[in-house]
């Protein structure tokens, strides 16, 4: 578990589903109400989102939250 980057694996499942879903980071700022460059952070793993924000970004895509975590949106 140590040699993982959990951080850049969540951030990239955000990012394969944000663009499955046709979205934008900016789209999906604004549906989840944050900021744009937050979301950025999060799909480069470089911000540790809490679970209110993995709340708000799963609801934003329209998945559940465990989708963000595990392959298969």
């Amino acid at each position: 578990m140590a040699d993982r980057d959990v951080l850049k694996e969540f951030g990239a499942r955000v990012r394969v589903i944000r663009l499955e879903r046709g979205r934008s980071q900016e789209d999906l700022a604004r549906l989840a109400g944050m900021d744009r460059t937050y979301i950025g952070g999060i799909e480069r793993g470089e911000r540790n989102a809490g679970i209110k924000n993995i709340w708000r970004i799963a609801d934003a895509l329209g998945v559940p939250a465990a989708a963000l975590f595990q392959g298969g949106a």
